[in-house]
């Protein structure tokens, strides 16, 4: 992380009492993904107690709110340090883009702010999966953005997830009360995770991600020492910070940046594996083959002796054969090259 700057961090109070000697770690690496417009950014200020990710933009000159490319904020205090890497919307256009995970891992042209230079071998303790309490329906584009983030960094990443659902300061719909509203919206997201993670229902135990609200509004409501609360009374900092700590700690392996997983798998190693069995199917056509040859090549010459024998119009049913082994074997080179292509293309 050379050339990257860590101030104090002075909200680190927010933090629950002696959480750095619980975490017995000197780092804690949060990296926050989602779609754009859910309230990452916001997210990341209030847990660092500033609109640091705001003034960047302004100073950018950005003029939006979604943050255009990954961005690092590192807090220090008494020897623990805090990372968090703030990232771009993964949807553009209606669909995931692949340029935005390219730019997020360090392939694409901002690679100079990417987790290839920041996070290169080292470690993600925990990843923020940050969507809206507020969106009343999950479509295939949420269950995509997983599939997206699963096939970057893992399946294992799920271990070290927190859902987080922002804009939790909120009048549910339909009579319902906010208990309700909050435990259907929530089984919705998870349940769109588990499919787009590919997580099967026996490793459902393994994968117990917990979710987390939030509300960064500056209009949310705050108790008498002037915390932020959910419609519950539950002051939310503390709460998500509680969440994130427990999900350090819980037994899983973080997630190593290194540039495996950045370059993604290699597609001609993965065709590599594919060799013997194409081989093999080679082979079994070339068997085939020779066996149809001689099967119509015996009746073909049978025929015609007989053929002959009896009378000069029926070679056309010679010719009809011969036009049969014509376009079988054109069929036999057809699916060959079909399988061929199938297996040993790469992606």
């Amino acid at each position: 992380m050379a050339g990257q700057l860590i101030r104090e961090w002075t909200a680190i109070q927010q933090f629950p009492a002696a959480t750095q000697e619980k975490l017995n770690v000197n780092t804690l690496t949060i990296l926050v993904m989602g779609k754009g417009g859910v309230g990452k950014s916001s997210t990341v200020n209030s847990i660092i107690g500033e609109q640091w990710l705001l003034s960047a933009l302004s100073r950018s000159g950005a003029g939006d709110s979604e943050t255009p490319r990954p961005v690092m904020v590192s807090r220090s205090r008494s020897g623990f340090t805090l990372n968090i890497i703030d990232t771009p919307g993964l949807v553009e256009g209606g669909y995931v883009s692949d340029q935005v995970l390219e730019t997020i891992k360090g392939l694409g042209r901002h690679t100079y702010c990417s987790l290839g230079r920041f996070l290169l071998n080292k470690t993600i303790d925990v990843l923020l999966y940050v969507d809206r309490l507020d969106a009343y329906r999950v479509d295939n584009m949420d269950k995509q953005v997983v599939k997206a983030i699963t096939d970057s960094f893992g399946k294992k990443i799920w271990h070290k997830a927190v859902v987080v659902l922002t804009h939790a300061q909120l009048s549910p719909p339909d009579a319902l009360s906010y208990e309700e509203f909050f435990s259907k919206r929530s089984e919705s997201l998870l349940k769109c995770v588990r499919q787009g993670a590919r997580i099967s229902k026996k490793d459902l135990q393994n994968f117990a991600i917990p979710v987390a609200l939030v509300e960064n509004s500056g209009r949310c409501n705050k108790n008498e020492h002037d915390e932020k609360i959910l419609p519950s009374g539950t002051p939310w900092i503390p709460n998500l910070v509680h969440t994130i700590t427990d999900v350090a700690l819980n037994g899983k392996e973080g997630i190593l940046v290194d540039q495996k997983l950045i370059e993604g798998p290699n597609a001609n190693e993965r065709g590599k594996l594919y060799i013997p069995l194409i081989l093999a199917v080679q082979a079994s056509f070339r068997v085939l083959n020779q066996a149809t040859e001689h099967s119509i090549f015996g009746h073909t010459h049978g025929l015609v002796a007989m053929l002959e024998m009896q009378h000069k119009s029926s070679l056309k049913i010679t010719d009809t054969l011969l036009m049969t082994r014509l376009r079988l074997n054109l069929l036999i080179k057809f699916i060959k090259r079909e399988i061929y292509t199938f297996w040993y293309q790469p992606g």
